[in-house]
């Protein structure tokens, strides 16, 4: 009978670690960007936290440099429940919806406090339109501001006449046309060969990722425009996510707070960095003429106001917000 018992005793102590085991869940997280990149980095220390904050009920293992899913397919990704979670530049989403490109429009928030106001006015109506794809926005981190890259010396948009730039969403693609210069769509993964190949000769991207695809090996120019600030987005798939303990939501959601506080401060502690190491390498790091200056920020007005014709109230609402703060 004793035997009978501690068997059963036994039993029952290996079911209920059995259950525990089953209780962790493995979440796969693509991103877009190597894992040198801040985004990645901070997305890694997401993943920590979450990890920790849980319990280790939930652990999140994360797909660097579009090795999951192509930057382009992470969004429809997560939606469809591919993956429970990933990372997304949110401009590059604009055909989806004009929300999500507003922070891809020149010189609307130029400069990291104007673009953390035009996020606190982009979020909720963001959030709104995501719930219906049935999709929850964690949180959002900014790029350095944007900078001009060129092979050549650009004193004025007379200049870019003809010139084969590198776009990545709507917006950028229309900025070449504004410019006078020819819109060639290249994801991030093929920036390096696009150069090297002739398919581009100028784009317009950050320090940081200037430093990432090391373009001083293909361009010379940096004109430090600081036009925008577009920023990644971690979306996650919201029935995944109310699928999780209560614990374990308030985890996500502490970790998220989180990597969005600490995202921003990276943003700028890279940007510097990286527009060092563009100087170290050999590139011209400059800002732009005031010709050039002045041509750019009319271009900027031009795409504000297309924009919020085809955003319609809700494109007038954020902008009304965001010029109210």
């Amino acid at each position: 009978m004793k035997q009978t018992l501690r068997g059963i005793l036994l039993a029952g102590m290996l079911a209920s670690t059995a259950t525990l085991a089953q209780a962790a869940d493995v979440w796969d997280m693509p991103t877009p960007y190597p894992d040198g990149n801040f985004h990645t980095q901070n997305v890694k220390q997401f993943a920590e936290e979450v990890k920790s904050l849980s319990g280790g009920k939930l652990e999140l293992v994360i797909h660097s440099g579009a090795s999951l899913f192509k930057m382009p397919e992470i969004k429809r990704a997560v939606r469809s429940g591919q993956a429970p979670i990933g990372e997304i530049l949110l401009s590059a989403y604009g055909n989806d919806n004009p929300i999500f490109e507003v922070d891809g429009i020149p010189f609307l928030a130029a400069g990291y406090d104007n673009a953390k106001k035009l996020w606190d006015a982009q979020r909720p109506i963001l959030s709104d339109i995501l719930a219906e794809e049935g999709l929850m926005v964690l949180y959002s981190v900014p790029w350095p501001g944007q900078a001009l890259y060129s092979k050549t010396e650009v004193n004025s948009l007379a200049d870019m006449k003809g010139v084969k730039f590198r776009a990545y969403n709507a917006a950028t693609s229309r900025l070449a046309e504004l410019m006078g210069a020819v819109p060639t769509t290249v994801q991030y993964s093929e920036v390096p060969q696009a150069f090297a190949t002739g398919v581009v000769t100028a784009m317009l991207t950050s320090a940081t990722t200037g430093v990432d695809v090391q373009s001083w090996d293909f361009l010379q120019y940096h004109y430090t425009t600081d036009a925008m600030h577009p920023k990644n987005a971690v979306l996650v798939n919201k029935e995944a996510f109310e699928g999780l303990e209560k614990d374990v939501q308030e985890a996500v959601l502490k970790a998220a707070a989180n990597a969005e506080a600490r995202g921003w401060e990276m943003s700028m502690e890279s940007g510097s960095a990286a527009a060092q190491a563009l100087k170290d390498n050999g590139m011209d790091v400059i800002p732009p003429s005031d010709g050039l200056a002045s041509e750019l920020q009319g271009i900027g007005t031009t795409m504000t106001e297309e924009w919020l014709a085809k955003a319609g109230d809700a494109g007038q609402k954020l902008v009304s917000t965001y010029q109210g703060n």
